[in-house]
């Protein structure tokens, strides 16, 4: 029987619930189900909440005597579907009917409609269907004046019997699904304090991949409230790994910028910013054994984003380079990033000073790569890595600004 449910119907305890994972084979599962509930100790102890934690394979069990506070947090934990606020009892029927008459008197009022919805797992002499009848009937005896309705309830009640114990709820809380992070290696995000690169990062962390994060500040050249938003952005998402700090390492590049100013036709400044921006990260990458590059690249979004520009960016580099909004339309990634909480109506001055009026949307390789060599760019790229500084976050907020390496 699951730990602190002696007495039927104990609350206190939140229950856990992951898709994709049964899907995996059985010691690829066991390798996620570690990660994952590695994730959830240190989101809880991050917060300094006891608990007691049982995996009973299907379903993970979080006890505490603060379950509320647990909330918050195991909903933003990747790999979870979703969490309910539980009561456990054992998992015979008169148990379970007791404990879902006790959720009905409190959340069931008189003309309101219910169903019960009841899972049986190993647990002989009945069905499934036959715990949902009787359970049914102790919910109209307890509350007055309801009626049952399958299929359009008002109300609904999970019964789970299984051999570890019996589970009642009625609210389900969404998580953000995916894949349990830390479990798909690891990448190097291009952020910015605009709107895509924070939904791209996010898009990837959800499919288990480990993201440390590159800003390259262009200095003057950039808005008054680019570095706020970008600190702003990593926050953010720090919220989405409770317990694990993210890491953002920001580059002064002001000199490449001023080079593109001064020497560089203007339509063509945009081509070379993007592609020495990747040249920055993959060589900051190899360093940190980070796999690949992720970006917030959305297809003819904007000019540097056409197909042909794309194709002519990326071969400044032989890393490989995810552009996971690469299909999105914009209010599909502004509807994300709400959700994220990168979102602001007022991001204040973000604006670009290297962007010229007319850019080029198709780029010839060559002449980039001639004017990329006639610039030296390249050789620019170990003395501007050397100009660096390293902000960490960690539950929502800033830790820690280091300067240097």
């Amino acid at each position: 029987m699951y730990e602190h449910s002696m007495e039927n119907g104990k609350s206190g305890a939140v229950m856990i619930r992951f898709g994709e994972l049964f899907l995996k084979s059985e010691p690829v599962r066991r390798q996620f189900m570690k990660v994952l509930i590695g994730n959830i100790r240190s989101a809880l102890s991050s917060h300094e909440i006891e608990y007691t934690l049982v995996d009973n394979r299907s379903r993970i069990l979080v006890s505490s005597n603060t379950p509320e506070a647990m909330i918050p947090l195991l909903s933003h934990i990747f790999g979870i579907v979703d969490i309910a606020p539980a009561l456990l009892t054992d998992s015979s029927i008169p148990a379970l009917c007791e404990t879902a008459g006790k959720l009905a008197s409190r959340n069931l009022k008189s003309g309101m409609s219910f169903a019960i919805r009841a899972r049986r797992d190993q647990v002989p002499g009945f069905t499934s269907q036959e715990l949902g009848a009787e359970a049914g009937g102790a919910v109209l005896e307890s509350v007055p004046g309801v009626r049952v309705d399958l299929t359009h309830p008002d109300y609904e009640i999970y019964l789970e019997a299984r051999k570890e114990g019996g589970i009642a709820y009625d609210i389900r809380i969404p998580g953000p699904g995916g894949l349990p992070y830390g479990t798909q290696g690891s990448v190097l995000s291009l952020i910015s304090a605009g709107i895509d690169s924070p939904v791209a990062s996010w898009m990837m962390m959800k499919r288990g991949v480990k993201v440390s994060f590159l800003y390259i500040d262009t200095g003057t050249w950039a808005g008054c409230d680019c570095n706020d938003n970008v600190l702003r952005n990593l926050v953010a998402l720090s919220s989405w790994v409770p317990g694990i700090s993210l890491s953002l390492h920001i580059i002064h590049a002001q000199p490449l910028y001023d080079l593109l100013m001064n020497d560089c036709e203007p339509r063509y400044r945009c081509v070379l910013c993007k592609r020495g921006m990747l040249m920055l990260a993959e060589t900051f990458a190899a360093q940190w054994k980070n796999q690949a590059i992720v970006t917030g690249d959305n297809l003819g979004q904007v000019a540097t984003q056409t197909l042909r520009n794309i194709v002519t960016i990326s071969s400044s580099v032989t890393i490989p380079v995810l552009r996971p909004l690469i299909g999105y339309d914009k209010e599909d990634i502004i509807s994300l990033a709400r959700k994220i909480g990168t979102f602001t109506n007022d991001p204040g001055n973000t604006s670009c000073g290297v962007v010229p009026s007319k850019p080029a949307t198709a780029a010839d390789s060559n002449l980039i790569r001639d004017l990329e060599e006639r610039l030296h760019i390249r050789s620019m790229i170990p003395s501007l890595l050397d100009d660096r500084e390293k902000v960490v976050a960690l539950n929502g907020k800033i830790r820690s600004e280091l300067s240097g390496h």
